[in-house]
């Protein structure tokens, strides 16, 4: 298997990867599958975004995006992985999420969330085992699939903060 950079040519594969976390589960709150173009879209505008590839076919992503719009918020990022159903239970979830916090780090940020639909227990040891801590639940604040759902968001510190920050590198 092999971690790497995603490129607008792997959108279609993502989004494929995605569509049926979006029409079938309660992992993402999107109701509409996006396409392929809008993938490429959202590659585009991450800080970082990886695949897992295995034997030429993606099996996986995470990126870190924008955490808040607002400038002061621009040191915290928010992560984010989904996987293939032929991928889970394999290793590739903690091959990108570890690859995703040393690149995080590298470009600066002090602070990663990560946002878990409830229940989602292995998406919840999956953050736990890299050190996340559970900072906030939030009750019936997503509904979808004829139920209210709970999130949970988990925080990594990535570096202590310093005063003044250095600007985050993109």
């Amino acid at each position: 298997m092999t971690i790497r950079d995603a490129t607008a040519d792997d959108a279609a594969a993502i989004a494929a990867i995605y569509a049926p976390l979006v029409t079938d589960t309660i992992v993402s709150f999107e109701e509409d599958p996006p396409s392929a173009e809008e993938m490429a879209d959202r590659i585009a505008a991450s800080h970082v975004w990886l695949v897992a590839e295995d034997d030429g076919e993606v099996v996986g992503y995470a990126y870190g995006a924008r955490f808040h719009p607002r400038a002061a918020y621009r040191w915290s990022t928010e992560a984010s992985i989904y996987l293939a159903p032929e991928a889970r239970g394999r290793g590739t979830g903690k091959r990108l999420v570890a690859e995703l916090l040393v690149r995080l780090k590298a470009m600066g940020f002090v602070n990663v969330f990560g946002g878990t639909s409830l229940p989602n227990p292995a998406s919840e040891r999956l953050l736990e085992s890299f050190g996340f801590k559970k900072v906030a639940h939030w009750e019936h604040v997503g509904f979808k699939l004829d139920a209210w759902h709970d999130v949970s968001w988990r925080q990594l510190t990535l570096q202590e903060p310093t005063v003044p920050p250095p600007e985050p590198r993109n």
